[in-house]
């Protein structure tokens, strides 16, 4: 079955997915934020349009290891998207966090190395983040 990455921002949360045999993370898409019933509903589609059984969220901790303001957030948007599968049926879907330290800066590299406009990576920097995060999470489970 297949994985679904998330980048959860304030702003934006980036999602990708990996192909059918766990190998390989795509990027979807970016969701912008609209508030957590929503946001966490529109996860719920992509978790059924590409039947995922695992969640992978990337995890904002600082470099040594601390929470940081923002894995608070995460965490509890976690703790939402969790409710909201119970609800829907869905509790054999597996959320797990995967450190995502540094993966924005990352995906950042992989951007301005592919020549890409700085107006045009603001638009796509999440749904690489995701990509990163998932890919790393792909390569530590083989």
């Amino acid at each position: 079955m297949r994985k679904l990455g998330l980048d959860v921002g304030d702003k934006t949360i980036g999602v990708a997915v990996s192909d059918g045999l766990g190998v390989t993370a795509q990027g979807v898409t970016t969701i912008e934020r609209v508030g957590i019933k929503k946001d966490t509903g529109k996860i719920l589609e992509y978790i059924k349009e590409y039947d995922c059984d695992t969640v992978v969220i990337g995890l904002p901790l600082k470099l040594d290891g601390s929470d940081s303001p923002q894995t608070e957030k995460v965490r509890e948007f976690r703790q939402r998207l969790e409710n909201k599968l119970t609800g829907s049926g869905m509790n054999h879907v597996k959320l797990e966090y995967y450190d995502e330290r540094l993966t924005t800066v990352m995906a950042e590299k992989v951007l301005i190395e592919a020549d890409m406009r700085r107006n045009k990576r603001k638009e796509i920097i999440d749904r690489q983040a995701a990509i990163i995060i998932l890919q790393g999470y792909l390569d530590s489970n083989r």
